[in-house]
């Protein structure tokens, strides 16, 4: 949610590269964005409400001299989403970007209102900008400012800031909120995620809370909230800068639908010893899970879906009590845990502000704990007692697709490992697992085969305005994935349910204008039931899509669609049939024109509550 950029470096590069960096944080949502320049001893704020292309308008013919500045897209939180409420957020010499909640804004607006200050939007953000100049005012420096100012801020945030005053500097810190820095040659970087900056360097710092950092020309300086020099050791990310393009295709979201299989490929590498008997992590402490009697999962969105499927792996597979959680739910109640339980927190970022408050939550509680992120030394990974990382790369549609196939595919590999070390499975039976896991990305390749196809059946269905998606056991979450994805991008109500509560309710909803979109390879253990869910909706005259590995099955209604996908194991069976909704999902939102990669109101990255 939002994004922030900073640069210090060449004149004739500061314009390009914070809109370039802009440009690629655009996935993280956001409804207006603002640049600060200083030139000549005078702060110069940009502000747009909407696109970035409106922005870069206003930019277009601005000659820009200054070798440094900031910039930000922002999704609202408080105050509307307007030019005024965009950031940068000034107050006479001072100007703030900022991402995440202050959350005692209303008590110290009070304050500052009764020390003069006047407001000129409706945002949270201008009490850091009218705090820093108060303490500037005071004789401080612009970092001394910012460390004081910051003492009386409760809350998240990471914040960069300017001064007209000190204006050859970039002052930024951090807390419960994500935020990079950088420095190749003689220039120095700041951003809220790696692919905002990604072209220019593969060496990143991640910076821990209360870190305050200092960017000038002479390069970048680390203290602690007290003012003590820190080091951050630099951590460098293999990722291929192409992987931020879109390299030909229509959205990101397309792209990385048809990237999934080298994602799942990439996340099996190096997992398995050379006899393919055993699953190997090299970060997880076997002891972690020796005693393991039950595990809980928790988080959001699309990673809870994945969650809910590893319940399924991890129960039938190694026989361990698993439940699964909202994180969102779970960090504001008192669970019943016990020393033989196992916290495993999942998110694509790592920093999913509930997710990772769930699981300070659980340490709390003094669980052990599992990461399962996309991003090294994210918040999750820095927490957790192990990571078992998902290769899936850049993710830059808000939508997520190779994400969730590799968060799937983590917990299966995980199931595997801990039946092996249980013993609740024999040496065939493991490389039988094993052998089932590395068929996946070739299965996948074959699915992204109907993607013509599934383009066809979306012209046939994207005016209807409500779905329903049907599956059972381990093809239950692809039904609720498969709602999310649709709702997500094209604005159509859509709800997922499990098959057999069909006529608990849902089946009220059944006419001839209720598309329902049945998840029923044949390995299904439940086909034969899902068989006799076809038949009562069909009674009641609803439109079916019928996604199935069984060829020989015959829809007797021309209304009806079937899509064909390669028969797998039961197991892996979520990794293939969730890619035909996620290709209904973009073709539907394609016709209908909405903003696929940026759909309205969402961002990739939740970092506030």
């Amino acid at each position: 949610m939002c994004g922030i950029v900073g640069y210090v470096g060449s004149s004739d590069r500061t314009k390009s590269v914070l809109c370039e960096s802009l440009g690629r944080l655009e996935y993280r949502g956001y409804d207006s964005s603002g640049i600060c320049f200083v030139e000549n001893g005078r702060s110069r704020v940009i502000r747009s409400k909407g696109k970035l292309e409106n922005l870069f308008t206003k930019l277009k013919d601005c000659e820009v001299t200054s070798s440094l500045g900031i910039a930000h897209t922002r999704w609202a939180t408080h105050g509307d989403p307007s030019e005024r409420n965009a950031h940068p957020q000034v107050s006479g010499p001072i100007s703030v970007v900022h991402n995440g909640i202050v959350e005692n804004y209303p008590e110290l607006k009070e304050e500052l209102v009764a020390a003069g200050y006047e407001f000129c939007s409706d945002t949270d953000t201008e009490v850091i900008s009218h705090l820093i100049r108060d303490f500037t005012e005071k004789g401080n420096s612009l970092l001394e400012s910012t460390r004081k100012a910051f003492e009386k801020i409760e809350g998240s945030y990471a914040v960069a800031v300017m001064s007209d005053t000190e204006p050859g500097k970039i002052i930024a810190t951090r807390r419960f909120s994500p935020l990079i820095i950088a420095r190749s040659g003689n220039e120095c970087f700041l951003a809220s995620d790696i692919p905002a900056i990604l072209p220019y360097t593969r060496e990143f710092i991640f910076l821990e809370d209360n870190d305050f950092v200092v960017l000038e020309e002479n390069g970048i300086s680390v203290t602690d909230a007290v003012g003590n020099d820190v080091s951050r050791d630099p951590t460098v990310v293999d990722w291929d800068p192409s992987v931020t393009e879109k390299s030909g295709y229509r959205h990101y979201m397309l792209k990385e639908i048809f990237e999934q299989p080298a994602a799942i490929f990439d996340t099996l590498r190096g997992k398995f010893t050379t006899d393919m008997r055993k699953v190997v992590f090299e970060d997880l402490d076997p002891s972690l899970l020796r005693n393991t009697q039950r595990i809980i999962i928790a988080a959001c969105g699309t990673s809870y879906h994945a969650a809910l499927i590893g319940k399924y792996m991890i129960e039938e597979v190694a026989g361990v009590n698993t439940q699964v959680e909202l994180a969102s739910e779970f960090r504001h109640r008192n669970p019943v845990v016990g020393p033989d339980s196992l916290f495993i927190a999942v998110s694509q970022s790592g920093e999913t502000a509930d997710t990772s408050e769930a699981l300070l939550k659980a340490k709390e509680l003094g669980m052990n704990s599992i990461g399962i992120t996309n991003v090294a030394l994210s918040k999750i990974s820095r927490e957790s007692d192990c990571v078992i990382a998902t290769k899936a790369g850049p993710e830059i549609g808000v939508a997520s697709t190779k994400s969730f196939t590799t968060q799937v595919m983590a917990f299966y590999l995980l199931s595997v490992y801990l039946a092996i070390s249980r013993k609740t499975v024999d040496s065939k039976r493991a490389r039988q697992l094993i052998a089932d896991a590395i068929s996946v990305s070739k299965l996948q390749q074959e699915v992204l085969g109907l993607d013509e196809r599934l383009r066809e059946l979306s012209r046939d269905f994207y005016g209807y305005r409500n779905f329903i998606y049907l599956g059972r056991g381990i093809n239950y979450p692809v039904a609720l994935e498969g709602a999310l994805k649709l709702k997500e991008i094209s604005y159509i109500h859509a709800e997922g349910y499990a098959a057999g509560e069909m006529k608990h309710g849902p089946i009220a909803l059944i006419d001839r204008n209720m598309p329902v979109v049945f998840i029923a390879p044949e390995e299904d253990v439940y086909y034969k039931k899902l068989l006799g869910n076809f038949q009562e909706v069909k009674a009641r005259g609803g439109r079916i899509i019928f996604i199935t590995s069984d060829r020989e099955l015959r829809l007797p209604d021309e209304r009806d669609r079937k899509i064909v996908i390669p028969k797998s194991s039961y197991l892996v069976s979520p990794m293939v049939s969730v890619i035909p909704v996620q290709f209904m999902a973009y073709h539907i939102a394609n016709i209908l024109g909405t903003d696929v990669d940026q759909p309205r109101n969402l961002a990739k990255v939740v970092t506030v509550e």
